[in-house]
């Protein structure tokens, strides 16, 4: 059985996620903005914002904010992370794959996630202790203990493309025994496929809070665990993440480190 706060965190995503589905029709004459370099949003995420906003703020009316459209909101023990919509260039491009992501952190540790993906409408859920879902289906991470015949997952964020040559590197070396190193464009979906198997590991730098809060969660309650470059436990602001089981994650961060990959955040500032 769901959380209350889960309840209405799925809600909240299903509101946004209608919200979505109302405009894939009518991309030729929506509204965008480039956020930053190769970063875009479009109208369809404000207003998926607003609507996960006005549900939030309905029942939990003391909690904080930190939106990737309209930032941090308030101060409070308790935070909703959101994401409004997860692979924005996905669907500006008419690419069915995309998420809304919402987490509620106690401080700075997920407690409540959920991801949901309208096209698909797949809700992936989980709460600190309690397992992850699938809908109403329990899930867990895969148990391959090796990467010949892994499939991962990544991303090439566009704050992070002055480290592209060591991170192909680390791809390159990756790809000596896994089967493929694929890039989905939507985080969130990377981590929650990670969570129910369909991926057996990800890898990625340069994201946000509110790319990865939602399925760090996921991914731990699943069965996996979550490191930043460094090989320590991930945390939602370290802008690096590595997930999996616990070999995988092993291995990944091997390749990442051997590769210079790691090295590079040390190197270049941040943003670079």
């Amino acid at each position: 059985m769901l959380k209350p706060a889960v309840n209405i965190m799925v809600k909240a995503a299903r509101a946004a996620g209608n919200i979505i589905l109302r405009h894939v029709s009518r991309l030729d004459g929506l509204n965008i903005v480039e956020k930053g370099r190769q970063d875009y949003a479009s109208e369809v995420d404000a207003l998926a914002e607003k609507e996960i906003l006005r549900e939030l703020r309905r029942a939990f009316p003391g909690h904080a904010f930190l939106c990737e459209e309209s930032g941090a909101l308030g101060q409070a023990r308790y935070t909703f992370v959101i994401d409004p919509l997860d692979g924005t260039s996905n669907f500006l491009h008419g690419i069915a794959h995309y998420a809304v992501s919402i987490a509620m952190l106690d401080g700075d540790e997920p407690i409540h996630g959920v991801i949901y993906d309208p096209q698909r409408n797949e809700i992936f859920s989980a709460s600190r202790g309690s397992g992850a879902y699938l809908n109403d289906r329990r899930i867990r991470v895969k148990d391959r203990s090796e990467m010949d015949g892994a499939l991962l997952v990544t991303g090439f964020p566009p704050r992070e493309r002055k480290r592209l040559a060591p991170q192909l590197e680390a791809m390159r070396a990756m790809l000596e025994d896994a089967e493929d190193v694929r890039r989905t464009g939507s985080a969130a979906l990377d981590l929650a496929y990670v969570a129910c198997g369909r991926a057996d590991g990800y890898f990625e730098a340069g994201v946000k809070p509110w790319d990865i809060a939602a399925g760090l969660l996921l991914v731990r309650e699943a069965g996996g665990r979550s490191l930043n470059f460094r090989g320590e436990g991930a945390a939602v602001s370290d802008g690096q993440v590595i997930a999996g089981n616990l070999r995988m994650t092993e291995l990944i961060h091997r390749r990442i480190v051997d590769s210079g990959y790691a090295a590079a955040f040390d190197a270049i500032p941040r943003g670079g």
